[in-house]
């Protein structure tokens, strides 16, 4: 079942009306997992950022080792001709994605020059803007790039993302706060994470463990063209629970608001607020 309503598919050349088979049981995507995509935004008449997440889809699909088969530029481009299918006011997830057809011959590796492209188009609305999470600790770890495909926005790493949702979930919260290999804050099962301290905002450094998003790093550079000192640096969970105030970014919901992490209780919601404002500020001034 997908997450939204009203999809269309762009396949093999066309526009296809609602969730269409793209990926064939033989194919090296469906049975070993060679599948990489980006996720764009398309609301309020605008997409923000969607030259750079056409970028990185392609960046993904080198890392997975496959051959890109659209240039950026082709793929905002297909993303812009599907926006003309949807009303104005419509909010859409877009997401372009890659697979591996055929294996290298060796049955484990896709075969580089045989890559299948989509791109997809559901309608989801955006969050409210005083949406919260809650956050708790989860035993799943982000993985490194010795161990798997980190520097990829990969359909493989996703199953260890849900496994600490469902552990989250369990215990009675929404979202888990997840360590890196050394047991530092790297990011939630779902997005990167901020918190705030006397005014300063503060985000794990980018170590290769995840992905240092884009919108991420739209919100460091909004944030201190605002005049918001914004520090990368290694966060302990103990800093996360001292903190005044923590939230998530990222392109699906731009900037979640966390009330709790474990028995901590945020009152302040302040830089959320404000980076959110300042996002939809910059998104209407490129719009």
């Amino acid at each position: 079942m997908a997450s939204g309503i009203n999809i269309r598919t762009f396949f093999e050349g066309k526009w296809h009306e609602g969730n269409i088979p793209v990926i064939r049981a033989a194919d090296h995507g469906s049975w070993l997992g060679s599948t990489v995509f980006d996720g764009a935004r398309y609301f309020d008449g605008m997409a923000p950022d969607l030259d750079l997440h056409s970028a990185r889809v392609n960046r993904s699909a080198e890392a997975m080792l496959l051959t890109p088969t659209m240039a950026a530029q082709e793929i905002e481009g297909i993303a812009r001709d599907g926006f003309k299918l949807y009303d104005k006011t419509a909010a859409l997830y877009v997401r372009p994605m890659y697979w591996g057809i055929e294996d290298d011959g060796y049955g484990l590796g896709p075969h580089a020059d045989y890559t299948g492209f989509a791109l997809c188009l559901e309608e989801i609305p955006m969050s409210a803007p005083d949406n919260t999470t809650t956050l708790t600790t989860t035993s799943f770890r982000r993985p490194v790039l010795a161990d798997n495909v980190t520097n990829a926005k990969a359909g493989c790493l996703y199953p260890n993302n849900y496994r600490m949702i469902a552990e989250a979930r369990r215990k009675g919260f929404q979202n888990a706060l997840v360590a890196d290999a050394n047991g530092n804050v790297a990011e939630s099962a779902t997005a990167n994470v901020f918190i705030v301290k006397d005014g300063v905002a503060f985000t794990p450094i980018a170590n290769g463990t995840f992905l240092a998003g884009l919108t991420r790093a739209r919100h460091i550079k909004n944030l201190r063209a605002d005049g918001v000192e914004v520090v990368e640096k290694v966060i302990t969970f103990d800093e996360v629970r001292a903190a005044d105030e923590v939230f998530l970014t990222g392109n699906f919901n731009k900037v979640s608001r966390v009330s709790q992490f474990d028995d901590v209780i945020y009152k302040s919601h302040a830089m959320a607020t404000r980076a959110r404002a300042l996002y939809w500020d910059w998104a209407m001034s490129n719009r």
